[in-house]
């Protein structure tokens, strides 16, 4: 089942991060980075701030989240961010991650491409976003928590324009 975040989820949605960053990143990341990015974009306070600002969408099986969806609001130019997809190992190839895709797009009505980041050498996840449609755009070299990392960008066209008939 796939629902709006509440405030009662805070604390599954930091367990969600924490166990899917290392199962993810323990090989591509420090401990030390890992843990920099989590404890700063998942404190209790930003998970509440994500809640508030931006849409969370969270994945239950078995009545408990299994799986969380963040994205922000289309802004003026029909642009949305994918900014985390994460779905709890076990529960990962079920079906979770495109479930809650799909929730994203019920809500981005004004939308007309939705981005999502990828690190270059995340290959599961990018395999994932390739397979419901994103296209590759450009990867590009960022730092992160300090560490230069590789960055795969990626857009979703959710709506073309309509052509204009003269």
């Amino acid at each position: 089942m796939i629902r709006q975040m509440i405030e009662e989820d805070i604390a599954a949605v930091q367990h969600i991060a924490r166990v899917t960053w290392k199962d993810t990143y323990t090989e591509m990341l420090p401990d030390s980075v890992q843990e920099a990015h989590l404890d700063s974009a998942y404190s209790a306070p930003m998970v509440a701030k994500r809640m508030e600002k931006t849409e969370m969408l969270i994945a239950e099986a078995d009545g408990r989240p299994v799986g969380f969806l963040n994205m922000t609001y289309a802004d003026y130019d029909g642009d949305s961010e994918l900014t985390a997809l994460y779905i709890l190992p076990d529960y990962q190839r079920r079906g979770f991650g495109l479930e809650l895709f799909q929730g994203a797009l019920s809500l981005l009505e004004d939308a007309s491409q939705l981005f999502v980041y990828v690190d270059d050498l995340n290959d599961p996840a990018k395999a994932f976003y390739e397979r419901l449609g994103f296209e590759l755009l450009e990867v590009f070299e960022e730092q992160f928590e300090g560490m230069p990392v590789e960055t795969a960008q990626y857009v979703y066209p959710i709506r073309r324009p309509a052509a204009v008939c003269v």
